[in-house]
């Protein structure tokens, strides 16, 4: 028996590379007696700023005087160029989800408002990489409706690429239960203390989740958008021969207590986070999977 308890994109119009010397011309800076690679970095910075301006139509008041339109006019067409983004990045979106979306015809139609929600917080995803995963997304709530809630959406929303990338790693140093509803990282495992083990320098065991990429800043920036709870939580195995059958990345893992009052520790997805590693596909690092059980044998063995 387990118990488990808490413990103390395309763009839509092309813009110009402008070279460094136009650039110079358009924008007006005063520049320090400097090296030439200080000099070097200014002017790509004001070409990558350029880019970024002609790219949403912000580019109007840094033309000539005579060559610029009336306000009014710019303001319209940058509205209309940021729709077409928009609707461009959504039509990606929709487009990439076919494929992911399987053949067989589904019991429940996806709500129409669920959809709605979504297109007002995908539709500025320009990030091919991103697009990916909210196709994913779209795909696994039309083949299974209620698999994605809002608050993951919103959750996901908020993340960057970087983000997103460590979410994967988390994901790939986690185990599951078999419906992967409770997903978790183990960090270590203890044996209550007693007489006998008492002065057993191998009682308390720690997974080095550092060597793998890992570290508790990194929860901490996941725990911010409601992925990982940041308190630590124990898997305990209330005799020894108690096993805990899980799953590490689509591989079978059972672990077996070989004495009693052991625990294992670990950081638990929350069930926005248990939602959204649906994105992540299954990767076993069998490097760490060794790691793992290497640092665990000394309370657990393995089947």
């Amino acid at each position: 028996m387990n118990n488990e308890k808490t413990s103390n994109t395309p763009a839509v119009i092309d813009a110009d590379v402008d070279n460094s010397a136009s650039a110079s011309k358009t924008v007006t800076t005063q520049e320090q007696p400097n090296s030439q690679s200080k000099k070097s970095s200014q002017m790509s910075a004001q070409v990558q700023l350029l880019n970024l301006a002609k790219l949403f139509a912000l580019d109007g008041s840094l033309k000539p005087a005579d060559k610029q339109m009336p306000i009014e006019d710019r303001s319209g067409r940058r509205v209309r160029i940021s729709h077409l983004r928009r609707q461009q990045n959504m039509e990606k979106i929709v487009e990439k989800s076919i494929h992911y979306c399987a053949g067989d015809q589904v019991a429940e139609r996806t709500d129409a408002d669920w959809f709605d929600s979504f297109i007002e917080l995908a539709e500025r995803v320009s990030n091919p990489a991103m697009q990916e995963l909210w196709a994913k997304i779209l795909a696994g709530e039309i083949s299974q409706p209620g698999s994605f809630s809002l608050k993951a959406l919103q959750a996901f929303k908020n993340m960057s690429l970087h983000e997103a990338k460590l979410f994967g790693k988390a994901c790939a140093l986690a185990v599951s239960d078999s419906n992967k509803k409770n997903i978790r990282i183990i960090t270590g495992c203890y044996q209550q203390p007693g007489l006998l083990n008492l002065f057993d320098s191998k009682r308390e065991q720690h997974v080095g989740l550092s060597q793998f990429g890992f570290n508790y800043g990194d929860v901490l920036t996941l725990a911010e958008h409601h992925l990982v709870f940041t308190q630590e939580t124990e898997l305990e195995t209330s005799s020894s021969g108690g096993v805990l059958n899980l799953k590490y990345n689509g591989l079978p893992l059972a672990i077996k207590a070989k004495k009693k009052r052991c625990a294992l520790t670990c950081y638990k997805l929350t069930p926005i986070g248990a939602e959204l590693a649906q994105l992540i596909a299954d990767k076993p690092d069998n490097q760490f999977l060794e790691h793992l059980k290497a640092q665990l044998s000394h309370h657990y063995s393995f089947g």
